[in-house]
């Protein structure tokens, strides 16, 4: 009984001690691996997309943190997983949230751009498949300063992260392209 109760104690000690280095390392405690990609001044972090229905576009999102002296922006994204990517923000319009295509976003100096549901973001047309939870896909991120960074984007939940997009009007200059 002793042994046991002695194994018991060293187990939890063990699981204790794990968890801290855990989160004295700043890394998530649900998932130990990180998710962030650097280029220069520019960090990418936590690209993710949604599940996404067949036949339907996809979106993919992360927040780029530029941590340099210089402004820089996000011009265009690509990948082999998309017959066209496109960068994207939500208007509101007459009272209904439309998604609209931007030439570029905005990562200032010392600041973070976010590419998030509900906001500015990355509209993957003409998927090669749709996308389903937990795979994961490479997407090729160009910036006007720092050139080019490769992300691999990890597939969440349909629901995760906020707004969905199914039920979002993508105007009828986009219908015509889908």
């Amino acid at each position: 009984m002793l042994k046991l109760r002695s194994l018991s104690i060293a187990l939890m000690t063990g699981a204790f001690v794990l968890g801290g280095l855990a989160l004295s390392s700043n890394l998530p405690t649900s998932d130990l691996q990180a998710n962030e990609f650097k280029k220069g001044d520019l960090m990418i972090d936590h690209p993710f997309a949604r599940a996404s229905i067949p036949d339907r576009p996809g979106a993919a999102y992360a927040t780029i943190k530029n941590m340099g002296g210089e402004d820089d922006r996000l011009v265009s994204a690509r990948s082999p997983k998309a017959a066209r990517v496109e960068l994207h923000t939500h208007i509101m319009e007459n009272g209904v949230a439309r998604m609209r295509p931007v030439e570029a976003i905005d990562v200032p100096a010392g600041g973070t751009a976010e590419l998030k549901p509900g906001g500015n973001h990355i509209m993957l047309f003409k998927l090669d498949k749709h996308l389903s939870e937990g795979e994961t896909f490479p997407l090729i991120l160009s910036f006007e300063k720092a050139g080019d960074v490769e992300v691999e984007v990890n597939v969440e939940a349909m629901g995760s992260g906020g707004m969905k997009h199914e039920g979002m009007k993508h105007g009828d200059d986009m219908k015509k392209t889908q």
